[in-house]
């Protein structure tokens, strides 16, 4: 339970959501191409750009390593890169926020260059453990000082004569292959990373955009990815779709909430992003793709969604890479269908901006839904529509997904569900109030 603040607010049960709206630009995306522009030679456009705080971290960060960054009055990001392996060191700290891609893919993009940087980031991210990206990045000969566990603050120097690596991920982690990647392209020969189950691609794609060598392949430990170092990478236009993962929580309102009828604009649909939409659909949906298309290499598609009757299911494990932010959304559309649903094979859960398995079982309890929790997963036994009692406020742990999840749920609850801090919503979706209340939601301030 959280005590009410100035940034709480409380949804309200609410009738049918209808209209059509358009998403902002995928964060996983946004980060790559800022990332990646840095690193180019020459002018990098970026249209779509999710401006949310996370993404914006990385802009301040490539900005202090030497790249340019601005915004034009179109509404286009134009980024002026400094090359592979270009980047100056820094005259201040980086300050990560509460972006963990932010770090991580930081720590991989300077690790082989040879100049040193201190990171930081907020009271979440700095209990965030760091050690998976600083392993592969030891094997290049990068070297670190972090606290217990790999933690911010962290001193990283490059290295000086960096040696390309093979490295098999441990857990599959698309942050961590990215990392590696990155810091691939500024030492000699071929690095590879193998990671033993599928996680989103958007780095392999956007790299062979750029002008990087890269070669994937299937092997009998999982998913090979080799890129070639010393890669001279170009300025490219991009185009980012809508974030799969913040369209999730319109698709479960929707969905939830009979009567229902929503259309998501320009959503990217790229395999290895939509394990929740299928999910959903299994529990019985009523779901549409339209408009099919590809924008900047990338899948893309409108979805529509309506209220529909939910029943429980068992995610299969395998499909956790591809949903795994999703999977607090999904435990609220759990708590509305009949029967149980079970979730495993979750463990990266534990340590994403909260415990979002300890949290989701804490905001779903309080709520009176009855739920397992498990080490890797969860499991919630719905009831059906209007089983719900709400009547609760939840805690946000400073992490937006479990935010934007507890409002969701309070459109469906027979009583209102309240949120102590929403202020972490603006790390991805910053205009997703809105965009309920534009829907039909009833939202209120917690202290009304």
């Amino acid at each position: 339970m959280g005590m009410i603040s100035c940034n709480s607010l409380t949804t309200n049960p609410s009738c049918h959501l209808a209209g059509s709206v358009v998403v902002p630009g995928d964060k996983s995306i946004s980060h790559r191409a800022i990332l990646l522009g840095a690193m180019a030679v020459g002018e990098t456009r970026i249209a779509g750009l999710l401006e949310a705080e996370d993404v914006m971290s990385t802009i301040g960060a490539v900005r202090l390593l030497g790249a340019s960054v601005e915004k034009s009055e179109c509404g286009d990001w134009h980024v002026w890169g400094v090359g592979t392996g270009g980047f100056h060191e820094p005259e201040n700290v980086i300050d990560c926020g509460n972006s963990g891609t932010s770090a991580r893919l930081l720590i991989g993009a300077v690790s082989t260059t040879p100049i040193s940087v201190l990171f930081t980031g907020d009271n979440s991210l700095r209990a965030r453990p760091m050690q998976r990206a600083i392993e592969p990045m030891q094997q290049f000969g990068a070297r670190f000082q972090a606290r217990t566990g790999g933690r911010l603050p962290l001193a990283v120097r490059g290295a000086r004569n960096a040696i390309p690596i093979r490295y098999t991920l441990p857990v599959a982690s698309a942050q961590i292959k990215t990392a590696v990647m990155l810091a691939g392209l500024a030492a000699p020969g071929k690095t590879s990373v193998i990671e033993p189950a599928a996680t989103r691609d958007h780095t392999e794609r956007m790299l062979g955009a750029f002008g990087a060598s890269v070669q994937v392949e299937s092997i009998p430990e999982g998913r090979l990815i080799c890129v070639d170092g010393h890669a001279e990478l170009g300025g490219q236009e991009i185009t980012v779709p809508g974030d799969p993962s913040s369209a999730a929580f319109l698709a479960a309102a929707a969905a939830m909430t009979e009567g229902s009828d929503v259309s998501l604009q320009g959503i990217g649909v790229n395999p290895t992003r939509t394990g929740f939409f299928a999910t959903l659909r299994e529990m019985g949906a009523e779901m549409e793709y339209g408009n099919q298309r590809i924008e900047g290499g990338e899948q893309v598609a409108d979805i529509r969604i309506r209220g529909s009757s939910l029943r429980g299911v068992e995610v299969p494990s395998a499909r956790a890479p591809s949903m795994i932010d999703e999977y607090p959304i999904l435990a609220v559309a759990a708590s509305i269908a009949e029967g149980k649903t079970i979730m495993r094979g979750a463990r990266e859960l534990r340590v994403k901006e909260s415990d979002r398995i300890c949290a989701m079982v804490e905001g779903l309890r309080a709520c009176g839904v009855d739920v397992v929790e498990y080490e890797d997963g969860l499991e919630v036994l719905g009831k059906g529509p209007g089983s719900v009692a709400g009547d609760a406020i939840c805690a946000s742990h400073m992490d937006h997904r479990i935010a934007m999840s507890m409002l969701c749920l309070g459109l469906a609850a027979n009583k209102p569900v309240g949120v102590d801090d929403i202020a972490p919503i603006a790390t991805s979706f910053p205009g997703f109030i809105d965009t309920l209340t534009r829907l039909g939601a009833k939202v209120s301030s917690s202290a009304d």
